[in-house]
């Protein structure tokens, strides 16, 4: 729960990043920067021997932080365009792009996925539909995209994980998301906000992406799919609670509806389970040595 709280606050303290005058790719850069420093710092304190990783497990974590990192740059580019609430209702449909990313590597979809799919698009038409004001629907784009890659970053992730221990694997890719925002901030000239801005959101955004990796760490590998799937559904209620009493914001009645479908989908999360098939070397991840990777193996999201 701990994980689900943390996660949770991320997108509230984005925004409210940006809303105080930082740019989304500030926002990316300087949270990625800093928790990579911190997590560096504890392994280095307590943990030095998980800095050792086998050549292809690197190049799986490198991978997965660039994948993870443009990611990121597609997510905080649309939190400034849409509420937080609605951004992290449109994110939670990660899981159906690992659905479709295990399809394309040669495991096709059960039926409880399909099932899913069929409540979330009503419910994402819902959710982008407003007769108050018109949802963004270039920001509903780069989120739903943010989500995809998210989902891609999770299966490269879970196939290195066979073989390494998880705060190696966190490290190495959140070091590679990292290099990869850095780029991107610098490369579109970056311009500095004002002598007087307010930095603690940024800053705590940074500090609470280390804390969340850290609860990673104790307890969200060994979990199965039902608890999975309520502390993912924990997560995004605690964004949509602090959303409307700190940032304000709201939403319609029909845009509610939207909501409740997405929970749905999230719950049922639980029940999605890919049967294990064989495999002869198929699949576009098959150089990383994958097995067959099961919907409950999948860790709770992070932006």
């Amino acid at each position: 729960m701990g994980s689900a709280l943390f996660l949770g606050l991320t997108p509230v303290f984005g925004k409210q990043a940006m809303l105080f005058g930082f740019t989304p790719l500030a926002v990316v850069a300087v949270r990625s920067t800093l928790a990579v420093l911190l997590l560096f710092l504890f392994l280095l304190i307590f943990k030095r021997s998980f800095f050792y990783i086998y050549p292809v497990g690197l190049i799986g974590c490198v991978l997965a932080g660039v994948v993870n990192g443009l990611g990121s740059i597609l997510y905080y580019n649309a939190l400034s365009l849409l509420d937080a609430s609605v951004g992290q209702l449109l994110y939670s449909f990660y899981p159906l792009f690992v659905a479709l990313w295990l399809f394309l590597d040669s495991q096709p979809p059960s039926r409880m996925t399909l099932i899913r799919l069929t409540i979330s698009v009503p419910g994402i038409l819902l959710l982008v539909s407003n007769s108050h004001t018109l949802v963004d629907l270039a920001g509903a784009g780069m989120m739903i995209g943010a989500a995809a890659l998210y989902a891609l970053h999770l299966l490269i992730n879970q196939r290195v994980l066979y073989d390494a221990p998880a705060p190696t694997v966190t490290f190495y890719t959140l070091l590679a998301m990292a290099i990869t925002v850095v780029i991107a901030f610098i490369s579109f000239k970056p311009s500095l906000p004002a002598v007087d801005v307010i930095w603690w959101p940024l800053i705590s955004l940074g500090v609470i992406t280390f804390i969340s990796r850290l609860t990673l760490f104790l307890g969200v590998k060994h979990l199965g799919g039902i608890q999975t799937a309520l502390l993912g559904l924990a997560e995004l209620l605690v964004t949509v609670v602090l959303a409307f009493t700190w940032l304000g914001e709201r939403l319609s009645p029909v845009q509610w509806i939207g909501a409740l479908l997405i929970c749905g989908n999230l719950l049922l999360v639980a029940y999605d389970k890919i049967v294990p098939k064989k495999r002869k070397g198929k699949g576009f991840l098959s150089w990383l040595n994958p097995r067959s990777v099961h919907m409950s193996d999948i860790p709770l999201q992070d932006q």
